[in-house]
């Protein structure tokens, strides 16, 4: 199985991070969040997409569950920016050397501001794209946020 390791769970092995690797079958290219949790028989709400945004002052990343919305107001109140707005697609491999649905919060580019719904607050453990789509990490929330150098803030709608 080293062969399927992504450089996301290279970064946990290196921090002595606990994780749990999953995968997941995909016809060549992203699968909505719901698909994952029903590819892996697991609870939705333990699953959560990484998306990342702009705004004037820089670029922020924000973890949300897959059955949820992104509040870009609430998302803009816990970054401290005045508003903010999805980054575009075209733009996100570029910046965080990440396609679209296989964008980790660890291992991008450069380290941005990270902001973690508070839902997962709730969660003994969560998952989140290892860095390649077909592929997850399930790990505790505390050591995402320590990672990450991330926040916990209520995001969502």
């Amino acid at each position: 199985m080293a062969e399927n390791k992504t450089n996301v769970m290279r970064i946990l092995e290196r921090n002595q991070v606990h994780y749990t690797a999953h995968q997941y079958p995909h016809a060549k290219g992203a699968v909505s969040g719901e698909e994952v949790a029903r590819l892996l028989d697991m609870d939705a709400a333990k699953i959560f997409k990484t998306l990342v945004t702009q705004a004037a002052q820089g670029f922020y990343v924000f973890i949300i569950p897959v059955s949820a919305e992104l509040d870009l107001k609430k998302a803009a109140r816990a970054a401290g920016v005045k508003s903010i707005a999805m980054l575009p697609q075209a733009k996100l491999l570029p910046l965080t050397g990440y396609v679209h649905g296989g964008c980790s919060p660890l291992g991008m580019k450069k380290a941005l501001p990270t902001f973690l719904d508070a839902a997962a607050a709730a969660q003994e453990t969560i998952l989140v794209s290892a860095g390649k789509i077909g592929h997850q990490i399930e790990v505790a929330p505390n050591d995402l946020l320590r990672l990450t150098g991330g926040a916990l803030a209520d995001l969502t709608r």
